[in-house]
């Protein structure tokens, strides 16, 4: 068994997976996404607010999606729904 040193309490960081994923998408795929979740935000959430961003992002993760997203897209989508929901939270 190896000695680890025990990590003190500043050294730890909250790493949200949404802005994970996020940042793990070249950039103009990420610009993209974020463009998108605006458009939808805008045209299914005219409130704004971030319970609203968080059930439609909730309901992308799902499965709830048309014919023409994939998977993946939808849960990156999810992603970027979320980011702009703690963006609207502060």
């Amino acid at each position: 068994m190896q000695n680890r040193p025990t990590p003190r309490a500043g050294d730890a960081k909250v790493v949200h997976f949404d802005e994970a994923l996020l940042s793990a998408c070249g950039s103009d795929l990420k610009a993209e996404l974020i463009t998108e979740a605006a458009m939808l935000a805008e045209a299914f959430a005219p409130e704004g607010g971030a319970g609203e961003l968080e059930a439609m992002a909730d309901a992308l993760a799902r499965g709830t999606r048309d014919a023409t997203m994939d998977r993946a897209r939808a849960l990156k989508l999810a992603c970027a729904l979320r980011c702009l929901a703690r963006a609207q939270s502060g």
